[in-house]
Order: C-alpha cells, then sequence, then structure tokens
C-alpha cells in the first residue's frame, strides 16, 4: 500500500525555507510512491482562540475540517515551520488548539485519568527551521520547541514514532548549506515512503 502523506506547512508567510523543505519533502515522497496532500497555514482563514476551551465547542471553520480530513487520510504526516520564541508560530498553535479536540484526536476517560489515542497508527516528520544552532538550543534550551510538538502534542494522540530535522541557523546561511538543507529533507520524504509501504 502506498505511503498517504498529509504535508502541513506551518509558517504564517506564504513563502519561507520551510516552504522548501516541504518541497523537497514531498519530492522525495513521491518519487518513491507516495500519495501525497498538502495545506499551508498561510492559507488558513479561523479563529485561533479556543475561547472557551473544552466547556463550549465552536463551529469548525472549512478549512480546520479540511485539516482534520487530511489528518485523518494520512498514515503519516510532516509539518514544517520556525521555531519562534522556543514554539511554533502562534496561529500554528492555533490549528492544534482548535482541531485536536476530544473526540477527534484523543478521548479522556470517565472514571481515571488516562485517556485513548485517537490518531493511533500514523507516524511523523518535524522539519524545523531555527535562527539558532541546533547544538545551542540543545545546550542552552532543551530543544525546548522539539519538546512542545513531540510528547505534549504528536505522542499524546498517538501519532508515533517522530523524526525530527532541525537547521540553523537560517539566517545568513549561504546557498550551499540551505542546499544540503534540502536534500536532507528530501532524504527524509523518501525514507517516510518508503517505510509506509511496507508497513
Amino acid at each position: 500500500m502506498p505511503a498517504r502523506i498529509f504535508i502541513w506547512v506551518g509558517h504564517p508567510r506564504a513563502t519561507s525555507l520551510s516552504h522548501g523543505l516541504a518541497d523537497a519533502f514531498q519530492q522525495g515522497a513521491e518519487a518513491n510512491g507516495a500519495e501525497v496532500r498538502r495545506m499551508h497555514l498561510s492559507d488558513m482563514d479561523f479563529d485561533p482562540d479556543l475561547t472557551e476551551g473544552y466547556h463550549a465547542r465552536k463551529t469548525l471553520e472549512p478549512c480546520l475540517e479540511a485539516w482534520r480530513e487530511n489528518t485523518s487520510w494520512a498514515n503519516h504526516v510532516c509539518w514544517a515551520y520556525p521555531q519562534w520564541w522556543g514554539g511554533m508560530p502562534a496561529k500554528m498553535k492555533g490549528v492544534i488548539d482548535r482541531a485536536f479536540l476530544p473526540g477527534y484526536a484523543m478521548q479522556y476517560h470517565e472514571k481515571d485519568p488516562f485517556w485513548d489515542r485517537l490518531l493511533a497508527g500514523r507516524s511523523a516528520d518535524v522539519l524545523m527551521t531555527s535562527d539558532a544552532p541546533p547544538l545551542f538550543d540543545q545546550i542552552s534550551y532543551s530543544r525546548a520547541a522539539k519538546m512542545q510538538v513531540q510528547k505534549p502534542v504528536l505522542k499524546f494522540v498517538g501519532i508515533r514514532p517522530m523524526r525530527f530535522l532541525q537547521v540553523g541557523p537560517v539566517k545568513g546561511a549561504k546557498e550551499k548549506t540551505i542546499a544540503n538543507w534540502l536534500k536532507k529533507a528530501e532524504a527524509r520524504g523518501a525514507a517516510a515512503a518508503k517505510r509506509r509501504a511496507r508497513a
């Protein structure tokens, strides 16, 4: 069975290195037989505020419905986005707040503190850009942005295993360096397609 991959570019701007990494990942995936769907955060128009928490539900905007449908369709997801202030962009976090709701992404138990991971069976790649070198990010901040998405988001809803590719510093990066990053992203796409096809 071919891999079904949903690529989500979580950069609020319409063009960025995140888009380039997603392009390369998609190229590698499709070259190895994957079916790919893709969405861009910059095209999504929605209220990012989960005002009442889980006490009252807002109607999901069409783009959020489409995002959830694509996530449900996929057996592998790829999120490409920048690290800003130790985490993901606020608008990107808004999609997760609004779309990863009980009954869709997870379901809490009534009589104990545990939950069911409703998106189990999917795997993920995360492509993250930063202006901090990854080693500095590890030493100084313990890879805070990676930790934000790894256990409290993807693993929490059952998406695993996860592979991370963090590139940086982006500021001042030479063309040769960027080309090397794009090659790595393409290789990640190819690997994801092959793994899911064997699953």
